[in-house]
């Protein structure tokens, strides 16, 4: 079956849980019901996507997992439904950088702090952010476009994928980060309008996520990514510098999905989350179809790691997302 695992693979990770949780799988404890994750996002959303590859991966060790999409309000929506549900392991968040940074900052009439309302199990994924050009821009490098951009100011635009979005806030740092760069900022209804936008030349920037589409695109030569704003080098495009290799300090923007249940889920249901996730990190085949989708395995991070991961993106980019002006009524 595709997607299955092989079944010496399966007995091992099996076997690997049972002795991780000192539980014997098929006992009465948790879970003895489905487990429901929700996507705060349309079917075939950057959540939907990552959420069916966990549920369709941890089935074999947690038994009936299923994904529900609850789009809306900018993944509010969403979050709010884990946010009030019973804390006991049975309803999760497909969490990220939209539901715990951006969204709690522009929108008006959230109620919620996602690091007091939501118990953090683990990250999974992040994609790096990119800094792609129209290949008639006479621009090859980053220290190019912000030469051309400053000795043309206003007369340069970028798409994004919407207001409020990670690749609007790419934006945003960057032009701060380059000196108060004057690019004028375009928001489109999704990544893939603009980029096609960007292909077509009715404009000359985008700043989408490195995703396997978006290098394929590079490599045929549509458009061209100047730097992908990552700490270090890509796996899946060792040949593209960062931004910071190209002489931008601090230019990192990451796109990060993870799992969250609501406040108050004990502990000994976040630990055992925790490590069957860890467990499917540490699956080549698993890892390989995430990077496929252009998102890096975050291997290794425990409930109390990644809430710190996310404090320090909270401090670092809510004073950006309340530059830019963003909001959502």
């Amino acid at each position: 079956m595709r997607g299955a695992y092989p079944a010496g693979r399966f007995a091992c990770m099996v076997a690997v849980l049972a002795i991780a949780t000192g539980t014997a799988v098929g006992q009465g404890d948790f879970p003895s019901k489905p487990i429901r994750l929700i996507a705060p996002s349309p079917p075939a959303g950057v959540h939907d996507l990552i959420g069916r590859l966990w549920v369709d991966r941890v089935k074999p060790l947690l038994g009936a997992v299923v994904i529900e999409n609850k789009p809306g309000a900018g993944t509010l929506i969403g979050v709010m439904e884990v946010v009030k549900a019973e804390p006991d392991g049975y309803t999760l968040l497909l969490g990220s950088t939209s539901s715990h940074i951006i969204m709690p900052v522009i929108a008006t009439h959230a109620t919620f702090d996602p690091l007091r309302d939501l118990a953090t199990i683990a990250v999974i994924s992040a994609s790096a952010t990119s800094i792609v050009v129209h290949p008639s821009l006479p621009t090859r490098s980053l220290a190019e476009l912000i030469a051309y951009a400053k000795v043309n100011p206003d007369k340069l635009s970028y798409g994004s994928a919407g207001v409020g979005s990670m690749s609007q806030m790419t934006g945003e740092i960057f032009k701060q980060l380059a000196g108060g760069l004057a690019i004028v900022h375009v928001p489109y209804k999704g990544a893939g309008p603009s980029i096609a936008d960007v292909i077509s030349g009715h404009i000359p920037i985008a700043t989408p996520n490195a995703t396997g589409q978006v290098l394929d695109l590079h490599k045929s030569g549509k458009l061209r990514i100047l730097a992908v704003n990552a700490p270090t080098r890509l796996r899946a495009a060792p040949d593209i510098a960062t931004a910071i290799e190209q002489g931008v300090p601090g230019m990192t923007a990451l796109f990060f999905c993870g799992l969250f249940a609501p406040a108050g889920t004990p502990r000994p249901i976040i630990d055992r989350l925790n490590r069957v996730t860890q467990l499917l990190l540490r699956d080549e085949d698993f890892r390989a179809k995430l990077m496929a989708l252009g998102y890096e395995p975050v291997q290794d991070n425990g409930p109390t790691e990644a809430d710190a991961f996310i404090r320090a993106e909270q401090k670092r980019w809510t004073p950006i997302v309340r530059a830019s002006g963003a909001s959502l009524q």
